[in-house]
C-alpha cells in the first residue's frame, strides 16, 4: 500500500513499538504521508518524542511546536474514550492501533483496565468509523501471541479486539479491518532483553522462570515489518503473523551474560505465563497460509472466508516456540545482529528504542 499523500493515525505512537512505526513513517519507506498523528494519553512521552524529531535537548515556554501545521502531530487522549477516538480518527485515512495494556501480571491485577483500554479501545475504533460514516480505508490492530490459547488476562483481552477488528468487516465494508500477532519483540519496553541487561549490570542473578522456557524472537524493525505487510497484502478479516526464529530464554541469558559469572536463577512460571509462544493454533492451522515470510491466518466468518486462498493450507499443527528453537551460536547471531549483546548497548538503554 502506498501511503503517500495519506493521513495515517498511530494510536499508542509513543511507545516502543510505536515510535519505531513512525520514524519508518517519516522515512518514507512506504510513500510520503501528508500527515501522521500520534494519539497517546502520556504528554511526558509525547514532549520527549517531540523534542527529539526537533533536534533539541530541552526545551522553554518559548519554544512555540505549531503541532498541527507539521507532518508529525501529536494530540493528547486515551482510546478508551470514544470522544477522542472520534475526533482523531475522522482525520486519518490509515490507522494503526498500537495502543494496549501488554504487562501480563498487571493485567492479572487489573483485569477491567485490561478491558478498557484492549478491548473497549478496540470497539471505540469501529464505532467511530460506522457511526460517523468515516471514510477510513484499512485499519491494523496490534496483536499478540497471547491472544492464541490465551491463558491470561492480556492474551484474552486481545484475543476479543482480534475478533472486534475482524467482525468489523462485515458492517464495514468501506473499510479493511486486518491485524497481526507475533511474540517477544526484542528490546521493546518491559520484555526480557533489558531486565536481562539491567540484571547483569547489577552482577546478577539473572531471574528465569523456567529452564524450558522458548520464546519467538524479533525486532521492533520486523514487528513494524508485518505492519507493512499487513498494510499492504492482508485481505479483509485476516490476522499476519511472521515467521521468526524462536531461542531458549535460559540460552538468551546465557549469551547475554556471556563470561561474566554472573549466576542464573530459576524462579518458577509466573502466573499467566506460558512455557511456550503460540502464534497458530491447531484450531487456526486448517485456515491458514503461506504468504512469503509470513503466514496469514483467513476468518471464518462466511461473509469474510470466501475471499481466503483456498487449497494452500500452509499448516498442519500450531506454530509453537517450542518446535525448533535456534541454537546457542545461532542466537547469539542473532542478538549481535540486533546490537544487543552488552557490549553493544549503551548502560542508559535509550537506544533499545531507537
Amino acid at each position: 500500500m502506498d501511503l503517500t499523500g495519506k493521513r495515517v493515525l498511530v494510536t499508542g505512537g509513543t511507545g516502543s513499538l510505536g515510535k519505531v512505526l513512525v520514524r519508518r513513517l517519516l522515512a518514507a519507506e512506504r510513500g510520503t504521508p501528508s500527515k501522521i498523528i500520534v494519539l497517546s494519553r502520556d504528554e511526558a512521552k509525547q514532549h520527549d518524542m517531540r523534542l527529539s524529531y526537533q533536534q533539541l535537548e530541552g526545551s522553554t515556554d518559548e519554544v512555540i511546536y505549531q503541532n498541527f501545521n507539521r507532518l508529525l502531530e501529536f494530540r493528547i487522549g486515551d482510546v478508551r474514550s470514544y470522544a477522542d477516538v472520534s475526533s482523531a480518527v475522522r482525520d486519518a485515512d490509515v490507522v494503526v492501533n498500537a495502543a494496549a495494556l501488554k504487562q501480563v501480571p498487571v493485567c492479572e491485577y487489573f483485569p477491567e483496565q485490561a478491558v478498557l483500554t484492549n478491548c473497549d479501545g478496540a470497539a471505540n475504533l469501529v464505532r467511530a468509523i460506522r457511526e460517523c460514516r468515516l471514510p477510513v480505508e484499512v485499519v491494523v490492530g496490534v496483536s499478540t501471541d497471547k491472544a492464541c490459547k490465551p491463558v491470561n488476562v492480556m492474551g484474552m483481552s486481545k484475543a476479543v479486539a482480534e475478533r472486534i477488528f475482524i467482525a468489523a468487516n462485515v458492517l464495514n465494508p468501506g473499510t479493511r479491518f486486518v491485524c497481526v500477532r507475533y511474540g517477544n519483540v526484542l528490546a521493546s519496553r518491559g520484555s526480557v532483553v533489558p531486565l536481562f541487561h539491567q540484571q547483569i549490570r547489577a552482577g546478577g542473578p539473572v531471574t528465569v522462570t523456567s529452564d524450558r522456557m522458548t520464546r519467538f524472537l524479533m525486532s521492533l524493525d520486523q514487528a513494524v515489518d508485518t505492519i507493512f505487510e499487513a498494510l499492504a497484502h492482508a485481505l479483509a478479516g485476516e490476522i499476519v503473523i511472521p515467521k521468526a526464529p524462536s531461542a531458549n530464554v535460559i540460552d538468551l541469558a546465557r549469551a547475554l551474560i556471556g563470561d561474566r559469572g554472573v549466576e542464573i536463577k530459576i524462579t518458577g512460571i509466573r502466573p499467566g505465563e506460558k512455557q511456550h509462544e503460540i502464534l497458530v493454533s491447531e484450531g487456526e492451522c486448517h485456515h491458514t497460509y503461506a504468504r512469503g515470510r509470513y503466514y496469514a491466518i483467513a476468518p471464518m466468518l462466511p461473509e469474510l472466508a470466501a475471499s481466503a486462498p483456498a487449497g494452500r493450507q500452509a499448516l498442519t499443527a500450531e506454530y509453537s516456540s517450542g518446535d525448533a528453537p535456534v541454537d546457542f551460536e545461532a542466537l547469539v547471531a542473532l542478538l549481535r545482529h540486533n546490537e544487543l549483546m552488552l557490549d553493544q548497548v549503551d548502560p542508559s538503554g535509550a537506544e533499545l528504542l531507537r
